[in-house]
């Protein structure tokens, strides 16, 4: 999300892009983003322009606003891990001088600015908040993948420590964000409100997950029941689906944990977040189950999954659940090639231990997986596979034997 957002900024301002990673800084300096979230051309310009790219913390020392972007994401526990977001505090905090302005993107809970962030910045720094120096919080608003929906052309939230510094940041904003912005009273509300959007999200994902369970059980098609439903001028049109990335499948996680700390145990949202988790293992059932009743052999047969990303058409492989149907099957014994032409292959591989097929050389397996809806597998022909079980999370291929 940092990177579409000083670009955004580099149409009127001097922007410097910090970033520990000195390969992800070599690459953008040679004007190539490997999330293929800006082109050549777009980086090209912004170079040549107002933006530079660096992982030398000398380079931000004049820098009046700094806005952090890094990731929050869970442990392993599945409790928030705030790691990036103090080390990334506490190198602000070691050049942040009187005056300036300390902006949070990243999605957290609700007084994580203010109880987490702020006291790095007044210990590295020095100084003293909202005296010395004051802090925003605008979350983040990009959609992966989505060349329509475009970080300036999606209404941006905004909040300030002080009601000064809250019309500061919004008119900051303001001067890039076509879409408008809306300035919350409090950081903490513009926190809430981030998270609760993703959180909604999620359970209404669940909901329909567990529809589609339902509907399984009694021989229904659930996109033809959605479709129908859908027809009502209120109806929420989300589809079943393995929730992964980095926002959906994790920032619950962030409001339940506050909610905890304050003695409230949420139901709603970890039930939510129970059954979306176990998607990827129902998935890997379903398709063994299709196997067994066409007559397979489930130990050592030949699995393809297509798709390891998070989402379709888009490279990030961040948090995708799809791991969790390959682990499950597995588990069974199935030997799995796992094909993804948007996927960086080196990425996998340290992510996930998988080694990514080069190409698909034939779809003659003894089940195929659609995990992921790339443009390039609906164009695949499925026919003359008479004996292939295929599987449709994303229901992209009329004829699959299965799916959500």
């Amino acid at each position: 999300m940092g990177l579409p957002l000083a670009h955004a900024f580099s149409s009127k301002y001097q922007v410097i892009g910090l970033d520990i990673y000195k390969t992800r800084i070599d690459e953008l300096n040679r004007a190539y983003d490997k999330t293929l979230e800006l082109n050549e051309e777009q980086l090209q310009e912004a170079l040549q322009n107002n933006i530079k790219f660096t992982c030398d913390i000398e380079d931000i020392k004049d820098c009046n606003i700094y806005i952090v972007t890094v990731p929050t994401p869970i442990d392993k526990n599945k409790r928030p891990d705030l790691t990036p977001l103090i080390k990334a505090s506490e190198t602000v905090g070691k050049v942040l001088k009187k005056d300036d302005i300390v902006i949070y993107e990243s999605t957290v809970y609700p007084g994580a600015t203010e109880e987490e962030c702020v006291p790095v910045l007044e210990k590295f720094s020095s100084l003293v908040f909202n005296k010395d120096f004051y802090c925003g919080y605008s979350p983040e608003r990009i959609n992966p993948g989505d060349k329509e929906h475009t970080v300036t052309k999606i209404l941006k939230v905004t909040a300030g420590s002080t009601p000064e510094i809250g019309r500061k940041v919004d008119d900051l904003y303001a001067s890039i964000i076509t879409a408008g912005t809306h300035m919350a009273p409090t950081i903490k509300v513009a926190e809430a409100a981030k998270v609760i959007e993703n959180s909604q999200r999620d359970i209404n994902i669940a909901f329909v997950n567990e529809l589609a369970i339902i509907f399984n059980k009694l021989g229904i098609n659930t996109n033809d029941v959605l479709e129908a439903a859908g027809t009502k001028w209120n109806f929420l049109p989300f589809k079943p689906g393995l929730v992964g990335g980095h926002c959906i499948g994790v920032d619950p996680y962030y409001l339940t944990h506050k909610a905890q700390s304050v003695g409230y145990n949420p139901e709603i949202i970890l039930a939510g977040r129970r059954l979306n988790d176990n998607m990827g293992v129902y998935v890997a059932n379903q398709v063994i189950k299709l196997m067994i009743k066409k007559g397979h052999r489930i130990e050592d047969s030949n699995v393809l999954v297509l798709g390891i990303t998070f989402k379709e058409n888009c490279p990030d492989i961040r948090n995708s659940r799809v791991i969790d149907v390959i682990e499950e099957l597995q588990e069974f014994g199935c030997n799995i090639d796992v094909y993804d032409p948007w996927a960086d292959k080196e990425e996998v591989v340290r992510e996930y231990n998988l080694e990514l097929q080069e190409n698909i050389k034939t779809l003659k397996y003894d089940a195929i997986v659609l995990a992921v809806a790339h443009e390039e597998f609906k164009t695949l022909d499925f026919s003359n596979l008479d004996n292939t079980i295929i599987y449709d999370i994303k229901s992209i291929v009329d004829a699959a034997d299965g799916r959500l």
